[in-house]
Formats: structure tokens, sequence, C-alpha cells
């Protein structure tokens, strides 16, 4: 490649490297949820986020990469069970579970007590 060429975009990848990091995701359940999720450390691999389930609060629509859920306290919640009922969950303090990448929300928290929980996402 002629160093003209090689010149002339690297500009155009510097602005295109500013751009994208500027964009917020739509989705990222830190800029929809700020009152639910905080960010607790992150890099270029992964990041660990910490949600606060509360009873009686609507999750906004949000999505998550692929994460590995650490549940820091005991809790108990009823969600759907994909058949028209509901079922109990129930996780120990200090159980992790895999999650796979998901969107969703839009559905109010049914937990016994608040519940808090450590995500650690994949990047």
């Amino acid at each position: 490649m002629p160093a003209n060429k090689v010149i002339s975009t690297v500009p155009l990848l510097l602005l295109a490297a500013v751009v994208g990091a500027a964009v917020p995701k739509p989705l990222d359940p830190l800029m929809v949820a700020p009152h639910i999720y905080a960010l607790d450390f992150e890099n270029e691999k992964v990041r660990v986020i910490r949600q606060t389930v509360r009873n009686g609060e609507t999750l906004p629509v949000h999505a998550h990469p692929d994460r590995v859920m650490v549940y820091l306290q005991s809790c108990a919640w009823l969600e759907d069970d994909g058949a028209g009922g509901e079922r109990m969950r129930l996780f120990k303090i200090g159980e992790a579970v895999w999650a796979p990448a998901e969107t969703h929300g839009g559905t109010t928290a049914n937990v016994a007590q608040e519940c808090k929980i450590l995500e650690i996402e994949l990047l």
C-alpha cells in the first residue's frame, strides 16, 4: 500500500474509534437501569456488574452477553415457567450460575426479599 494511502486512512480509523466509543448501547443495563445495576469492574475481556433486585420493581428491557451470576445472598423469586404458570427459583448465598446471552425485562420482580447478584459478563 502506498504511504500516502496509509496516512489518509489513519484519521478515518481514529474518527471511527471515537464515534464507536461514544455511541451508548441502547440495551446496556447500566444505561437503562442505573438504579438496579452498578459497574464494579471492566476491561477488554470482562465486565463485573452488581445487580440489586427489589420486590415490585419493573426492570426495563435490557441485554446481557454470556455471563456468570454469583448470588451475594440467598434469593427466591417467582418467574414465568413458559407454560402459563409460575415456578419458584431459589439460589443460595455464594451460588454461581451460568447464564447465556439474553435480552429480557419489562416484567415486575416478585422476590421474597431484596436480592444482590454479581454478574460477570464475558466480552
